[in-house]
């Protein structure tokens, strides 16, 4: 499973980056708004300045909602960076775009996401992601995690090659969910992934070790 962070912010990206297992970023107009980034020039910057930091898949957001307007911003975006994915919601001008992006070799990430239905389509469209928001469907008092696993069942069905990114992680253990439910990628603030590492027997195990040493100094 592919790990990504979410967040425009640099040092959370670092932080990320400096363990090792960092597969790509995800960032929305909320993120960069978050770090106080604003203006085409400086958002496109700030891309730039990510896809120096990571290797892998950066997920840039189009703004504009229809097709001619999300073909546009999605170019351009794609110019940017040759990891640049572009960003685009599950919506009928959206989809068209993601067909019309994909076939020109252009690597997409059909965000919000929360039926089995609107991965399918996104899937037939050729997106290269699909991101299903798993934490705003648990706010709403249906199953995240279980619309993971329909997916990701439909996708081997089918032998559809989007990769199932689950997106709207609020903690770590959402992320080991997706990874029962057999997500391709969790897209995770740096909190829920660094909760991974947190276990009191590691911690308590770790304290006596030390204590032991430090008694046979």
């Amino acid at each position: 499973m592919k790990f990504f962070i979410d967040t425009a912010n640099l040092e959370q990206i670092k932080e990320a980056q400096a363990l090792g297992v960092l597969d790509g970023v995800t960032t929305n107009p909320s993120l960069m708004a978050k770090e106080g980034i604003s203006g085409e020039a400086n958002i496109n910057e700030h891309y730039r300045a990510i896809c120096e930091i990571v290797s892998g898949d950066v997920s840039a957001e189009v703004i504009s909602q229809d097709f001619e307007g999300m073909i546009k911003e999605g170019e351009k975006l794609a110019k940017l960076h040759h990891q640049i994915t572009v960003k685009i919601p599950v919506i009928k001008e959206g989809i068209k775009a993601i067909k019309y992006l994909s076939s020109k070799n252009i690597k997409t990430n059909c965000t919000l996401v929360f039926s089995p239905g609107q991965a399918l389509l996104a899937a037939k469209a050729g997106a290269t992601y699909v991101s299903p928001f798993i934490g705003r469907l648990d706010d709403i008092t249906s199953d995240g995690v279980e619309l993971i696993r329909n997916i990701v069942k439909i996708y081997h069905f089918y032998g559809f090659e989007t990769q199932v990114l689950a997106a709207s992680i609020r903690h770590t253990q959402h992320i080991m969910h997706c990874a029962d439910a057999g997500a391709d990628v969790i897209t995770a603030p740096l909190n829920a992934i660094l909760g991974l590492l947190k276990h009191p027997l590691t911690t308590i195990g770790l304290e006596k070790f030390m204590d032991d040493h430090n008694r046979n100094l």
